[in-house]
């Protein structure tokens, strides 16, 4: 006690001033650029930390104890690891690891990226309280990795906007709800909730009402009572889903897509091929679609490589004799009479159902979908019962609005309404593996507070279908550009 009083009345020194200034100035900077203006709490702190020691940072340095002092040094540098991380995280760059197949050919499994929080904005934390390194829950331990409260509200830091056929991360839209069992995790809960209590009633009254036979409203209340049905049933079952929990924007699953729709264009897809505005967006150079393949015998390891064909495209043509091919593929697969004896387009593109929205019977199928107007900040739309399911979600859910339906007259926070001003750009997101990609045609539109970053670089990619000496490492695509990507 005696040396850390002794510590505390010891003189700031030249030296320790200068360090001070600098810090202080370079974090003052940091402050401005974000317009975090209650950063400037901490200033004081710095400041005493370099010049003038009026708190004892470090006071273990000085221990009698050397197991203290050990220690001590280590929770330091602990400590302040996990703070450079997590401002990092937040506001310059994080790894992300491509999980799914949702983007092959372009981005593949097993592809580690840089994400630049730079290229559209860094994001201010909206969960700002949270284990650095974790994105919603702890490692080992299970449970959040996150404090629910304060919740901050949606600010970006200057940046660029999304283009055309970026590859974005952002946080899943339809994350919001989730089952506390990680194994429902990964699905939809709105598709669970939807589909229990549609074979429920399947059960009960044999079929579904055909299209046309309600009227909107009538149509509205029967897909809330199908949606309240299976809520009532996950709710009733937590040996199963083990209950429900809500996640806030920026603890939501990352997911990474390619944006094809921009806000105020409106969207529709034809025959698999995306058109805006009237006019089709090319298909990227390595987007992949589903083909019923019938082989006369295996195909050989050789063409597997030479076709980037997975192990993942092997085992669906193993179980239900469909398989992703780019165009490629396709024709270079067309070619091999001696190996394949029919390839044609998988039919199941056309089969409506189970796309956003998944209160309305709109008819749409995968390849078949739209049109939509994609909502942007500012404009206006005319509300009607035509179209209100496709929106409510961003005037409800995004926006924070209270919307209601009855008797055919649409309602926003108590108040009759024709038309809304929305206060968000919105995206639409899709991957390039068209029939094998969970993306905006099954959720819908991902608002601008979604967007996290833009991948930049394949810093590693490694193949899971290869053994380390026979080509685990795809050495060919380290150091990558995304952009390069197309």
């Amino acid at each position: 006690m005696h040396r850390d009083m002794k510590r505390r009345r010891e003189k700031p020194t030249r030296a320790g001033w200068i360090k001070a200034v600098v810090a202080a100035v370079a974090y003052i900077a940091f402050i401005v650029w974000t317009k975090s203006w209650w950063g400037l709490l901490a200033l004081p702190f710095i400041i005493d930390a370099y010049a003038t020691h009026l708190i004892p940072w470090t006071w273990w340095k000085e221990a009698e104890n050397p197991l203290t002092r050990v220690l001590m040094s280590w929770v330091d540098a602990i400590v302040f690891a996990l703070v450079a991380v997590y401002f990092v995280n937040i506001y310059f760059f994080q790894n992300y690891t491509i999980p799914s197949s949702s983007l092959e050919k372009s981005l593949l499994v097993g592809d580690y990226l840089f994400v630049s929080k730079m290229s559209y904005g860094p994001r201010k934390p909206m969960t700002p309280l949270s284990m650095p390194l974790t994105q919603h829950t702890m490692p080992v331990v299970g449970g959040r990795s996150y404090l629910e409260r304060p919740q901050w509200k949606y600010e970006r830091v200057g940046g660029g906007r999304v283009k055309l056929n970026d590859i974005v991360v952002f946080n899943y839209p339809s994350g919001d709800t989730v089952t506390v069992n990680p194994e429902y995790q990964n699905m939809d809960f709105y598709a669970i909730a939807y589909g229990i209590g549609e074979q429920h009633y399947l059960q009960e009254y044999g079929a579904m009402p055909a299209p046309g036979e309600l009227t909107q409203q009538q149509e509205r209340d029967f897909f809330a009572a199908i949606y309240a049905m299976g809520r009532r049933y996950i709710d009733a079952h937590p040996e199963v889903f083990g209950g429900v929990m809500w996640r806030p924007v920026d603890r939501r699953e990352n997911y990474v897509k390619r944006c094809v729709g921009l806000p105020g264009q409106t969207l529709e897809i034809r025959g698999g091929t995306v058109w805006l505005d009237g006019r089709p967006n090319p298909d990227p150079a390595n987007a992949q679609r589903d083909y019923c393949v019938n082989l006369k015998q295996p195909l050989p390891e050789e063409l597997v490589r030479e076709l980037g064909i997975s192990g993942e495209d092997l085992s669906s043509l193993e179980q239900s004799g469909v398989m992703p091919l780019t165009e490629k593929a396709f024709r270079r697969l067309k070619e091999c009479t001696d190996l394949v004896a029919s390839i044609v387009p998988d039919s199941a593109g056309s089969v409506p159902g189970g796309l956003y929205p998944l209160n309305v019977m709109t008819g749409w199928t995968r390849d078949d979908y739209g049109p939509v107007w994609i909502p942007a900040k500012g404009k206006s739309i005319r509300l009607t019962m035509d179209n209100i399911a496709l929106y409510e979600r961003p005037i409800g859910v995004y926006e924070g609005n209270r919307l209601e339906v009855r008797d055919g007259k649409i309602f926003i926070n108590g108040h009759e309404a024709d038309s809304y001003t929305f206060k968000m750009d919105y995206y639409w997101m899709q991957g390039d593996n068209r029939h094998n990609s969970a993306d905006s045609r099954y959720w819908g539109f991902v608002p601008e507070d979604h967007i996290v970053g833009k991948p930049i670089v394949i810093w590693l990619s490694l193949d899971k279908d290869r053994g380390w000496f026979d080509g685990h490492v795809r050495w060919n695509r380290l150091f990558r550009l995304v952009d390069n990507i197309k």
